[in-house]
């Protein structure tokens, strides 16, 4: 199970005083209602200006939201879709609206060194908050992705991220959502996270220019997180969920859509597919994780973990087939939560659908200009190991979760370490990553993608490039399961510290997660 520690137990025992919200969330979409894309805000003469308000509020079945707000011309938004061009300059005023007056609310000490601090400083807490852009190639300094000093505290003033894509940023989803180390499964709970694309996946994969384009974000709902029971999928916050009518997503009949699906969930492992009266429809996988692939392929099933994205074709269905949007079960271990088999919406066909078309594809640009490309062909300055571990407690499942580089102490991690990893600019790696667990994990790393090389020892027969990736569970004998990835730390944008965790964000939260230093030559 993906259980609560001492610690965690002992605070819900004390009672969760819910706070009391400053900014309210926007009502949420009914549910058996048409699923819409979120609102987008563009990028205008290469900037993308813009403010959030996060918010908090309780909904009349006791679900807690997280927000970020945006205000419309006509109404306030919920985490609105951020749309940039490479090089364009993204400036993101965020604002903590969340009352904080609980005097039951646990904190966490912020890291000693106060001139690290970057934001209001303070204590960590579940109504601090920070912003941190998943898969994003920036660096990680403050006003940037830097999520381990950056506090945004309630009432404050707010605070300013201000960094430019790169020019060679893939095309690509992206989604942001808070970082905060102990209270990130709590806010993301809420449903605060959202979608980030980088404009001009036609320029590199011209199947999908000027086909209709979907833009969908699951989210997971538990009635009190860090508590293993009974959640919701949500789909564009439209829950999915028995017994309740399914979400409805409109498409014309036999016609081909671009969707591109982020799974924003707190610890689902996804296979999504799309069943036509019942049998699985193939799909042409366009990118995962932001990155576009050098060819497309046809998959009936694509595998997302949590935190990682996938961008598909998907033709409708003709009149009068039942077509369904579903995510398959997916065993996560003898100490995982399972993930069950779950349908998400239901696809009707109609004439009068909705279009929102994709560019036309005017000319191409070549893949080898994108970053991270020709990583297969670099010498390797250095390999390393990790692994994924966990410690008993009786019968109550896991109450600790480790990553730990080979050949040091397992330890939880802490704002004040030392990064544990210390490598330079310019430096190629190869690292084995194992999981040792009895559950699956998902290795995340920030500022960078990395290269699939080989999967248990042998080679992979698609090198895709990747921010996160699922590493199963071992089955209590035989060798533990591992992957063997490329990291690559050329681009200057990768100095400072950044992060290696699992994107389980409770085993995130309890420490499953340390510090790495990228130093400038």
């Amino acid at each position: 199970m993906r259980s609560l520690s001492r610690w965690l137990l002992a605070f819900v025992v004390c009672g969760f005083a819910f706070l009391k919200p400053v900014a309210q969330c926007p009502a949420r979409p009914n549910v058996g209602t048409v699923v819409h894309d979120p609102y987008s805000i563009s990028s205008q003469d290469g900037v993308l200006s813009a403010q959030l308000v996060m918010g908090h509020s309780v909904d009349d079945a006791g679900y807690t939201h997280y927000c970020y707000n945006y205000k419309a011309p006509t109404k306030i938004v919920e985490a609105p879709t951020l749309r940039l061009n490479p090089g364009d300059q993204l400036v993101l005023d965020v604002v903590n609206r969340i009352k904080d007056d609980d005097p039951m609310k646990m904190k966490m000490a912020m890291p000693d060194s106060l001139d690290k601090t970057c934001g209001d400083g303070g204590d960590m807490t579940v109504s601090a908050t920070n912003v941190h852009f998943h898969g994003m190639n920036v660096p990680p300094k403050c006003h940037q992705d830097e999520v381990i000093n950056t506090l945004i505290q309630p009432g404050t003033p707010g605070f300013k991220y201000n960094m430019q894509i790169p020019a060679n940023e893939p095309p690509g989803l992206y989604w942001y959502h808070p970082h905060v180390h102990g209270f990130a499964e709590f806010q993301v709970n809420g449903g605060a996270a959202g979608a980030l694309i980088v404009e001009g996946m036609e320029k590199y994969r011209p199947e999908v220019a000027g086909l209709t384009e979907r833009v969908f974000v699951v989210r997971q709902q538990y009635l009190v997180p860090w508590i293993p029971g009974p959640y919701q999928l949500t789909l564009n916050y439209e829950v999915s969920a028995f017994p309740f009518p399914l979400p409805v997503i409109l498409m014309k009949p036999g016609e081909k859509q671009f969707w591109r699906v982020a799974n924003a969930t707190l610890q689902d492992f996804l296979q999504l597919q799309v069943l036509v009266d019942g049998t699985p429809e193939p799909l042409q996988l366009i990118a995962l994780d932001g990155y576009p692939l050098p060819q497309t392929r046809n998959q009936d099933t694509i595998l997302i973990p949590p935190a990682g994205r996938a961008e598909f074709i998907v033709q409708a269905p003709a009149s009068g087939s039942t077509a369904v949007f579903y995510t398959d079960s997916y065993s996560t271990g003898p100490t995982g939560n399972p993930d069950l088999a779950q349908r998400l919406a239901t696809i009707l066909t109609r004439n009068d659908a909705d279009s929102s078309p994709m560019p036309k594809a005017t000319a191409t640009s070549p893949a080898d200009k994108l970053k991270f490309s020709g990583l297969a062909q670099q010498p390797v300055t250095a390999q390393r190991k990790l692994y994924f571990s966990e410690e008993f407690g009786g019968t109550n499942g896991p109450i600790q979760f480790y990553i730990t580089v080979d050949g040091q102490k397992q330890k939880v991690f802490d704002p004040n370490e030392k990064p544990v990893i210390v490598t330079k600019v310019g430096a190629v790696e190869d690292w084995t990553i194992e999981n040792r667990a009895l559950e699956t994990h998902a290795f995340h790393i920030h500022q960078i993608h990395f290269q699939v090389l080989e999967v248990d020892g042998k080679p992979v027969t698609n090198p895709d490039l990747l921010d996160t990736i699922a590493i199963p569970f071992w089955e209590g004998k035989g060798p533990f399961h591992k992957v063997k990835l490329r990291m690559d730390f050329r681009d200057p944008n990768t100095a400072g510290t950044s992060l290696i965790h699992c994107h389980i964000l409770l085993h995130e939260d309890l420490g499953m997660m340390h510090k790495i230093l990228v130093e400038q030559n």
